[in-house]
């Protein structure tokens, strides 16, 4: 090393040391005069009056601070009084503040009870009074209150008094709606859960109907297209983690994201845990992207709630392919026997909600499914994605995507993935 250099290095090596030294000294003696209930200003001014020193003392107990002591105001037995000390009333007010979120889809009302951040408030068992017909309590504790088979017309709904918390003080004047209207419901956000809250293995429980078609014939590898079809696949939480770079530089063209699903026991509205990753990861890579969700839905009313938490959900990503609604099996879940009618109905319940925001809409299902459990003719409107695992379609209906395959094998995806080609004109 240069000697020049060696003595720079040793004189800023020394500088350093002394800097510390002198923080260490300045630091204990901002301790010492705290320990005293005196500031270090204190220690040099000049000497107070009697006078003085007992105005400056009655200064500092209306701020509850002596001198630098910050922690003083542990010493004040009128402190945490909320009776003397007005701002710790008020903030205690604030937390125990309840109001009501009330929706109406179709002849009925589902009334959330939440706190002063917007949340529901779960765990405890609020009453609230419908005019005219009597008292309803939140059984489950979850902190929402559904009430079906009303009358159209305008109700007046109160919130009973709930012990340790503030209540409304006038009731909420709300209208049940007489037919479905198809547009997204305000602040569906506050019925969306995650994993966390639920019991994922008892409520994710989709089954794949066309592995139950799918014959030898079925294509596994991603396939090369022509003129307007693009080669794509779909994902979930049960591809985990993506290396969203490799899977476009290995040939695929866009994805469609589960954005969740409806729990098949409970019904609850739960995000995909990889739905935000998968999303962003795409868009991170230039990938186009469409999303879908899983329904169990039993009537247009929650096929509605059903659009509604994926047009929140999606609502920070730009989509170039469809929204769709997957109706598939669910291993004895909750929407299991609906009848043709029925799940048709759901379908075209959610495909008009999501086209009524601005978005496509399509509907998913294997050729069974189509064939059997739909009137697929009501639903050619929207974008069909049909599921049929073999080298070739049998179904004879009209599709713009086909998935023809659940055993895809492509770099930066572990396991096996869906294959999809799409024949939507971009």
């Amino acid at each position: 090393m240069d000697s020049r250099i060696r003595k720079m290095a040793i004189l800023v090596s020394a500088a350093a040391v002394l800097l510390v030294v002198v923080l260490v000294i300045y630091a204990d003696s901002l301790l010492e005069g705290n320990d005293g209930n005196r500031s270090l200003t204190e220690n040099t001014a000049s000497p107070q009056t009697p006078d003085q020193a007992e105005a400056g003392e009655e200064s500092q107990a209306d701020t509850g601070q002596i001198g630098n002591d910050l922690s003083a105001f542990l010493r004040d037995n009128t402190f945490f009084d909320p009776e003397i000390n007005p701002i710790l009333e008020a903030a205690k007010d604030t937390a125990s503040r309840l109001s009501l979120v009330v929706t109406s889809v179709e002849k009925d009302l589902r009334i959330q009870i939440v706190d002063a951040d917007g949340e529901p408030v779960a765990g405890e068992g609020f009453l609230v009074e419908l005019e005219g017909l009597g008292e309803y309590r939140d059984l489950d504790r979850d902190g929402v209150i559904y009430i079906g088979d009303l009358t159209a017309g305008e109700y007046y709904v109160e919130l009973l008094p709930a012990e340790g918390y503030r209540v409304p003080n006038n009731p909420t004047r709300v209208r049940v709606k007489d037919k479905v209207e198809y547009v997204a419901i305000d602040d569906i956000s506050l019925l969306i859960k995650t994993e966390e809250e639920i019991d994922a293995d008892a409520e994710d429980t989709a089954v794949t109907e066309a592995r139950s078609d799918a014959d030898s014939t079925e294509i596994k590898q991603l396939q090369s297209t022509a003129g307007s079809a693009r080669t794509g696949i779909d994902v979930s939480k049960w591809n985990g983690d993506i290396d969203w770079d490799k899977v476009k530089n290995a040939g695929v063209q866009y994805a469609v994201v589960r954005a969740g699903y409806r729990g098949s026991v409970t019904g609850s509205l739960v995000e995909d845990p990889y739905f935000e990753a998968n999303m962003k990861g795409a868009a991170a890579s230039g990938m186009p992207v469409g999303v879908y969700f899983f329904t169990q839905a039993v009537n247009e009313v929650e096929a509605v709630e059903e659009a509604s938490a994926v047009l929140r959900l999606v609502r920070e990503y730009e989509l170039e392919y469809p929204i769709f609604i997957d109706t598939e099996g669910s291993d004895g879940g909750r929407a299991d026997g609906l009848d043709v009618e029925t799940r048709t109905a759901v379908c075209e319940a959610f495909c008009r909600t999501v086209e009524n925001a601005g978005y496509r809409a399509g509907v998913y299902a294997s050729r069974h499914w189509y064939n059997n459990n739909l009137y697929a003719d009501r639903l050619e409107k929207y974008c069909i994605w049909l599921a049929e695992y073999r080298s070739a379609p049998l179904y004879q209906g009209y599709y713009q995507m086909w998935q023809y395959t659940s055993k895809g094998r492509i770099d930066g995806i572990s396991g096996n993935v869906d294959m999809n080609i799409s024949y939507i004109e971009q």
